[in-house]
Formats: structure tokens, C-alpha cells, sequence
């Protein structure tokens, strides 16, 4: 009967199969743990005739010595399965993935955003590939504008019949202040980030694109005192308590009258160094009252109604704000430039 017993066994352990860990241990505990198959052979060892305990005792240690090779060879062959490197991507990035951080454009010009947020302006967008009237007729552009020509601004497509139906890649953001007049009434406080084009050589200073935060607000009995405040406001919110500002006559063709502004250098405290050319001042942006003829053409009355403007690079902010020395640099996708931006975030 224990003959049969172990040939039994013998034909299970050769034909046992696993699919993953746990069913190999379970097995394992099956045949040789202490209450498996093959240890309640070895207590019945001891009925076994006396001529018969060599040759029985033999078969039990060679089923022992079987469920053993067997178990580890299905361990062998989970492991093979486990490390296959079929169908490995080895263009996937490594573990750990580092976890990315905003763009320093980004973070400066959703800082902008919020601090003009916080004075009553909301945000406006439009399209980038916008056309003539819009970029330039509605801002009071003259028709022989240089801005008008080939090589100031990208035309998407000309038309020679009517220069208002000329579609360019938009060179400032006005033009959504434009759409926005037209559509609404005053009140009318907006700002309109966004980005811009102008054919222009790519330096360390200037790009073929960049991007622009302007604002616009129009009501009744809006002056150029009001402006100068908010834009005060702005400098110290932005580059901190002590900010004094200036506004320098200036030319726009969409405001009058129109201004340059500027800060008193952060890095200096306004007593000159390299980074202010030893001025103790740093442009940052242009501003204006809205010109009449703009109002008029966007459909609102200029003789009720007045309003200032301005407009400012977010790149050139971000300039300012972590001194970055080349423009060239925000467009480059180094990313050991960006990573000095992950404390930023």
C-alpha cells in the first residue's frame, strides 16, 4: 500500500505546474511541509515490514528528493518569467520620473495676472493670427505705419484691395483690447496677456516673439492720475515696498498723452550699477490715455468717456525680476536653465 502510495505522489509531483509565488508555496506545503503528503509517508514508515524499510525507505527519500527539484525548478522558471525584457521601451525615461516645475514666464506672468486681478481688472483673450483692423486700423495706426510693413510685421495673407483685411500674426495684444471695446460698454476693465510676433533679428535682447501683458480700463472721469496709481501699485507689488516710479514722455500711436515707465533699479536701490547702465532707473513698460480716435472706433463715445492703457513684456519682467541675461534662453528648453526655477514655483 506505501509503494503505491509514493508511486502515486511521484507521478503529481512530476506534474505539478505553479502560475505565480503563491501557488508554488502552496505546493511546497502540500508535499513537504509538516503536515504534507510526503511527512505523513515517513510516519507510516515505521508499519512498514522490517525486510521491506530499505527499499520503502529509498522510494520516500528519492519522492522527497523529486517534490524538491521540482518546486525549485517552478521557482526558476517564475523568476525567467518575472526578468523577461520582452517588449522593454528602452526610450522611456528612468525611474524616478523628476516631477517638472512652471516656466519662469509662466510664473511671472501669472503673478501679473493676479496682482492686476486683485484691482478689479479680469482677464480677455484673442486670436493670434488676427487682422489689420483690428492690430492696427482700430489702434489709430496711420496707413504708411511702419508697422504695416513686410518687414516689421509676419502677414499670414495680403490683400491689396483693402490693407484692414491684411491678416497677420498679431504684434501686440491690443488688438484683444480692441475686440473687447467692441463689444462691450463701459465700464470696461481688462487685462490681456498673450503672445506676440515682430519680424525682427533674434538676439540676446530681442526675439521673434515674446510675450505681453496690456491693460485697458474705460469709465467716466478716468484720469492719467489713476493710471500712475495702479501702475505704482503694480511696481511695488511686483519688486517690492521701496519701488519708486517715473513716467517719461513718450509716443504711441493708440494713447495721448503716452509715457514710458520706469523703476528705480531693485538691485541698486536706485544709486546706479551695471545692471541700470549707473542710471538708478529700469524701463519697464509704456502707458497712455486711450486716444479718442481709438474710442471712437471701437464704437464708444470719447466725449463721455476716457480711459488709460499700458502694456509691458513679460519677458522683459522676468528680466528684472531673476536677471536672466539672454532672452534667447526662455525659448531653449535647456533644462539646466529651467531647473533654477523649481524654488520659484
Amino acid at each position: 500500500m506505501i509503494l503505491d502510495k509514493i508511486k502515486q505522489l511521484l507521478e503529481e509531483v512530476g506534474n505539478m505546474s505553479a502560475n505565480n509565488a503563491e501557488e508554488i508555496e502552496n505546493l511546497r506545503l502540500k508535499y513537504l511541509g509538516k503536515k504534507g503528503e510526503i511527512t505523513a509517508l515517513m510516519a507510516d514508515f515505521r508499519n512498514v515490514p522490517a525486510d521491506q524499510k530499505k527499499s520503502v525507505g529509498i522510494k520516500i527519500n528519492e519522492l522527497k528528493q523529486t517534490a524538491q527539484e521540482r518546486i525549485n525548478a517552478l521557482k526558476e522558471i517564475l523568476d525567467t518569467t518575472d526578468n523577461d525584457t520582452e517588449g522593454l521601451d528602452l526610450t522611456r525615461s528612468p525611474y524616478p520620473i523628476r516631477l517638472g516645475t512652471r516656466h519662469p514666464l509662466t510664473i511671472v506672468k501669472n503673478e501679473i495676472i493676479d496682482i492686476f486681478s486683485r484691482m478689479g481688472f479680469v482677464l480677455a483673450d484673442g486670436p493670434e493670427v488676427e487682422n489689420d483692423m483690428h492690430v492696427f486700423t482700430k489702434m489709430n495706426f496711420a496707413p504708411d505705419h511702419p508697422a504695416r510693413d513686410m518687414q516689421d510685421t509676419f502677414f499670414v495673407e495680403q490683400n491689396k484691395n483693402d490693407v484692414t483685411k491684411n491678416m497677420v500674426l498679431r504684434s501686440h495684444t491690443s488688438s484683444v483690447q480692441a475686440r473687447v471695446m467692441e463689444t462691450s460698454q463701459p465700464p470696461i476693465r481688462v487685462i490681456c496677456p498673450g503672445r506676440v510676433y515682430r519680424n525682427e533679428a533674434i538676439t540676446a535682447r530681442a526675439h521673434c516673439f515674446f510675450h505681453q501683458v496690456e491693460g485697458l480700463y474705460i469709465d467716466k472721469n478716468v484720469s492719467f492720475t489713476d493710471l500712475k496709481q495702479v501702475l505704482l501699485s503694480f511696481a511695488r507689488e511686483m519688486f517690492g515696498n521701496d519701488t519708486k516710479i517715473r513716467l517719461r514722455p513718450s509716443y504711441f500711436p493708440f494713447t495721448e498723452p503716452s509715457a514710458e515707465m520706469d523703476i528705480s533699479c531693485h538691485i541698486c536701490g536706485g544709486k546706479g550699477c551695471g545692471f541700470c547702465k549707473h542710471t538708478g532707473w529700469v524701463e519697464i513698460l509704456g502707458c497712455g490715455m486711450v486716444d479718442p480716435n481709438v474710442l471712437e472706433q471701437c464704437g464708444i463715445d470719447s466725449k463721455i468717456y476716457t480711459g488709460y492703457a499700458f502694456g509691458m513684456g513679460v519677458e522683459r519682467i522676468t528680466n528684472l525680476k531673476y536677471q536672466v541675461s539672454d532672452l534667447r534662453m526662455f525659448s531653449e528648453n535647456d533644462l539646466r536653465f529651467l531647473k533654477e526655477f523649481e524654488a520659484a514655483n
